[in-house]
Formats: structure tokens, sequence, C-alpha cells
């Protein structure tokens, strides 16, 4: 028996992030699919059901957006329809809300994660790992006595949800490892450990810009 608990431990070893994997990508191109209307579909276009050809469909297109929205004529008129939808009240809210959070995620200078750090979390002596996303400005920064800084903290084994918290610049210590290995570790639930590093002297956290009174 403890050989065949051992050999079965090492199988699933094997199977268990490639069908965890799997499910992820079939999950995704799921979700991208269903953005395709049906007459769009290749039963519809073709009579024939053609596998993964509404998800090529989305990449195509999404592709296609992008080379047109990098020239003159296609930059001018996104600037029209974002006008447009910003002169609608409640679309303005949400759509503006949503663009921000994107430009700073998906941009190819963005710093949406700009490093992993180490915070006391939900109470003293209970620590966790969280990312640097930036540091409160505007109305929120004049009511915080001090310096403080924005950070995400994850939840286990899925990192897109969690807690957006604004804590002083003392509670936090900044870690050396990088934001990847930081994910895995989060991920794995601390099984995954990173290697250690240097400890090295940590680069100052730019101060809350201004706010005019």
């Amino acid at each position: 028996m403890r050989v065949i608990k051992k050999y079965f431990i090492t199988g699933l070893l094997i199977w268990v992030p490639l069908a965890i994997t799997v499910w992820v990508l079939g999950l995704l191109v799921a979700t991208l699919e269903g953005f395709v209307p049906s007459f769009l579909s290749s039963q519809s276009l073709f009579g024939i059901n053609i596998p993964g050809f509404r998800f090529a469909l989305v990449i195509v297109v999404v592709l296609l957006t992008g080379i047109f929205a990098a020239n003159l004529l296609g930059r001018t008129l996104l600037e029209q329809w974002e006008s447009l939808l910003g002169r609608i009240p409640l679309v303005r809210s949400i759509y503006n809300s949503v663009k921000q959070v994107s430009d700073t995620v998906l941009a190819p200078n963005g710093q949406a994660f700009r490093q992993a750090v180490l915070v006391q979390y939900p109470r003293a002596g209970s620590w966790t790992i969280a990312f640097l996303t930036g540091v409160p400005s505007g109305e929120v920064a004049n009511h915080l006595p001090g310096e403080h800084v924005s950070v995400y903290v994850p939840t286990t084994p899925n990192p897109t949800s969690g807690f957006f918290l604004m804590m002083p610049r003392d509670h936090v210590i900044e870690l050396q490892m990088s934001v990847d290995a930081a994910l895995k570790y989060i991920v794995s639930m601390g099984v995954v450990a990173p290697p250690a590093q240097p400890v090295a002297a940590a680069a100052p956290i730019p101060a809350a810009p201004a706010v005019d009174s």
C-alpha cells in the first residue's frame, strides 16, 4: 500500500497541474466565445461546426481593433466614441471606471502591481503577501495622517479577488521577490516558496500628489 500510495501521489503531481491548466484555458476560451453572437458562428456561416471558430474570431477582431486604433483616423473615432459615452450619465460612470482600471492593468508600461510587500492582515501578528499599487491621492489623502500606500491583498488560491487597503508606509515591508514569484507563492498557498533574496535597500515610494485646496 505504501508503494501504491507513492505512485498515486506521483501521478497526481503530474495530472493535477495539467488538468487545472486545461480547465482555466477552457474557461477563458468559453468566456471569449460567449461574446460572439450566434449568427456569426461557424454553424450559421458555413453550415458546419468548427471548434474554436468563435475564439479565433474574437482574437482577430481584437487584433484588427488595435491596428485600427493605432492610426490617426482610428484614434480620432475612438475619442469621439468615448466623448459620446461620456455624455450618458450611468454609462459614463461605469465606462470611465472600467477604462481607468484596464488602462492601468493592461497597458504595456503600466504598474498595476509594482512590488510585492509584506503586511499584517487581517489582524496584527498575522502576515500575508500583498502588492503595492500606488499611493492615496485626492480627497482620501487629505484625511490620512502621515504617509500611506495603497496595497492589494489577494485571496488564496484565487488571486483575482482580494481586498484594497490603504496602510501607513511604515507598516509595509517591501520584498525583493518578483511579482511573478509572489503570485506563485500565493496561488500555491505557501507551498511553492521563492528562493531567499539578499536584503537590499528598498526604493522610496513616491509621495502622493499635492491637492489644490
